[in-house]
């Protein structure tokens, strides 16, 4: 297992500077999009490009201002994760598992868990994960087999967690296990006795997210482990972390349209074929409209779902499987577009349309594949209409 070391005691979040699209996307072009080449190749991103986040205060910029955040709404959020997701699919996945951890704390920990993890949560000094996927059932979150069991005022976890963002890096995971009782949601420290980490490695595309299998062999997590009622964490996932994921993987994908429009618009406008600049080719000009038209709509399509949430709107989570349905594949309609655009040049491993192609199919996959926000999407008309 690779050591975690610390973050950086200075980089702390300066309360002054807001957290907004303008100051995350400086902070993408400035910190990200140079060196990102570098860590994707390295398969992890380096402890002081989280600690750059640190100090943006990128990580829970949502919490309140008491517990270190600055109190932003969901709509800014979105945008913000998109500018992230604009410039690294890897660390825009590093903050949406961050996001559930510390929005669940927050919305449902007691005085003591509130007291014990949430500043550190705020100032990224505690890393989040989230622990629902299984070998077995994957992510059903009402088959899981991870059991949870009191042994004197504690609580030991044994099971296996696979595919888990940031679980190479993470200090804390918020595991979903099952009691007598039904699924509930434990917080688990990584030093915890019974806690392993194994590294997964060599995936398609967000490659330097630090995925890792979770291996908890009778891991004793504590007696104020629980988080919310005992019983009461598949209703939970289903209609909060996972939305408030499944809303940040839309907006990273809007960001990878973004820079598809990018990438292409630059290398059309140098590249040169039969004596004038490629962008002047009518095909490509039909695409670079196509993703344009794609990406001001996904990006329509967040922003609703980021309204109705601030907004406390029933509505908001029909609204975020839609964003993300038409966002992610829209992202990789477009990173294959980019590709194509590019030619052999698009095709090299270091090419970031390269990178934005693979990062595009594993959006079509997470928080929900695209044939999960079909069904659900579906079923929804029919429960409208069919009464």
């Amino acid at each position: 297992m690779r050591p975690v070391p610390a973050i950086a005691a200075t980089a702390t979040a300066d309360p002054s500077a807001p957290v907004d699209r303008a100051s995350a996307a400086r902070f993408v072009d400035r910190e990200v999009v140079p060196r990102v080449a570098e860590y994707e190749r390295a398969g992890r991103v380096p402890e002081d490009l989280l600690a750059s986040v640190s100090a943006a205060g990128l990580w829970a910029p949502f919490l309140p201002v008491e517990a270190g955040g600055q109190g932003i709404d969901l709509l800014t959020l979105g945008a913000v994760h998109e500018e992230v997701g604009r410039g690294c699919s890897s660390l825009r996945s590093l903050l949406t598992v961050h996001t559930m951890v510390a929005w669940a704390v927050q919305r449902w920990g007691d005085t003591g868990q509130r007291t014990r993890w949430l500043t550190g949560l705020a100032s990224g000094s505690v890393l989040g994960a989230f622990c629902l996927t299984e070998p077995e059932v994957g992510s059903d979150a009402t088959q899981i087999s991870t059991s949870a069991r009191r042994r004197g005022s504690d609580w030991v976890l044994t099971g296996i967690k696979r595919w888990i963002t940031n679980g190479q890096r993470a200090d804390l995971f918020l595991v979903l296990a099952r009691t007598e009782r039904g699924v509930a949601a434990f917080l688990v420290p990584r030093d915890a006795p019974g806690v392993e980490v194994v590294p997964i490695d060599g995936m398609l595309g967000t490659r330097s997210s630090m995925l890792a299998e979770v291996r908890l062999r009778d891991a004793v997590a504590g007696p104020d482990a629980l988080l919310g009622p005992d019983g009461f964490a598949a209703g939970m996932v289903m209609t909060g972390v996972l939305d408030l994921g499944r809303y940040s993987v839309a907006a990273g994908s809007v960001g990878i349209v973004q820079a598809c429009v990018d990438a292409c618009a630059e290398y059309t406008t140098s590249r040169r074929v039969g004596g004038g600049p490629l962008r002047d080719l009518q095909l490509i000009r039909a695409r670079l409209t196509d993703m344009v038209t794609d990406l001001y709509a996904a990006r329509a399509l967040c922003d609703r779902a980021g309204r109705l949430k601030d907004a406390g709107a029933a509505d908001s989570l029909m609204a975020t499987f839609i964003a993300k349905y038409f966002a992610s594949q829209a992202a990789a309609r477009h990173a294959s577009a980019a590709v194509q655009i590019h030619g052999a040049a698009g095709c090299a491993e270091d090419a970031p349309v390269a990178r934005f192609y693979r990062d595009a199919k594993v959006m079509e996959i997470i928080e929900g594949s695209t044939e999960i926000q079909q069904i659900t999407i579906a079923d929804e008309v029919f429960r409208r209409v069919v009464r």
